[in-house]
């Protein structure tokens, strides 16, 4: 870590990104006037809508006026270079089908990722319900109006008694599918459409492993610190650490980890 960085001061900033994006989003949740189509000709239905965009403007006036040497990874509004090597990834609405559903599963999310590449500070926010995630080397928490409190992962160590989610199977490949499928199978309960906050469940305890492909480092930075925080595991399909996009699995356990790979080896890449 750099002589530079200040954990306290960084995610009181986070905190204050998310106070930013929230503000600006509030006014489009379930009054929405219009909403666009990112995805191209044929493909999947990718809403964008004004929350997405206001949210991250917002959140860019800030660390530009106080992280100006930072540089920002947004969904909406690209790269900014970086001076430091330190880099915000933003993704204003993750979940934005949820969101123009009217449904308080969207989050935004929040990401310091340092020089190496490795995310340091994440934030999972869920402003309907109250709820923001936080995530740092060593330690997760819990933001409600009632104040502060540490997370932590289940200690379940089965797959037959875990809770899984993928946000939609249907955007796997057809490896991916069946993989999903056998991981499925083996599990007692299955949950779909969460997006992120699938993520800040599993830190939460209530959800025990989520696996997902196709990710963009925007979608993923912010999870890696909430999840290991929280005491749990973040790698890709083969095991290996989590990149920043691309599969992702994540579990409550070693156990689960292990169990885990096995059912999905013939799609990991």
């Amino acid at each position: 870590m750099s002589a530079d960085f200040n954990l306290d001061d960084e995610l009181a900033l986070a905190n204050r990104l998310a106070d930013a994006a929230w503000s600006a989003i509030r006014p489009h949740f379930r009054a929405l006037t219009a909403i666009d189509d990112k995805s191209a000709e044929g493909a999947l239905y990718d809403p964008v809508t004004e929350a997405d965009r206001a949210a991250e403007r917002a959140m860019r006036e800030i660390l530009g006026a106080e992280r100006a040497h930072h540089g920002i990874v947004g969904e909406e509004y690209g790269e900014t270079p970086t001076e430091s090597g330190w880099r915000w990834l933003l993704d204003p609405v993750d979940g934005t089908r949820a969101f123009v559903a009217g449904l308080p599963v969207w989050t935004t999310l929040i990401a310091l990722v340092d020089p190496c590449g490795f995310p340091v500070i994440g934030v999972i926010d869920q402003p309907v319900l109250g709820e923001r995630y936080l995530g740092w080397p060593g330690g997760a928490a819990l933001n409600t109006p009632a104040g502060q409190s540490p997370l932590r992962v289940s200690d379940i160590p089965a797959l037959n008694e875990a809770v899984i989610s993928t946000t939609d199977p249907f955007i796997l490949t057809d490896p991916e599918q069946a993989a999903w499928a056998r991981l499925r199978g083996a599990t007692r309960l299955t949950r779909y459409g969460l997006d992120a906050y699938a993520y800040a469940r599993l830190a939460g305890g209530s959800v025990h492993l989520v696996a997902e492909s196709g990710l963009q480092p925007w979608d993923v930075a912010a999870l890696v610190p909430v999840v290991t925080g929280a005491g749990g595991h973040a790698t890709d399909w083969t095991g290996a650490p989590a990149g920043l996009g691309g599969q992702i699995l994540c579990t409550a356990s070693t156990a689960l980890l292990e169990q885990a790979l096995p059912l999905l080896d013939d799609a990991a890449l």
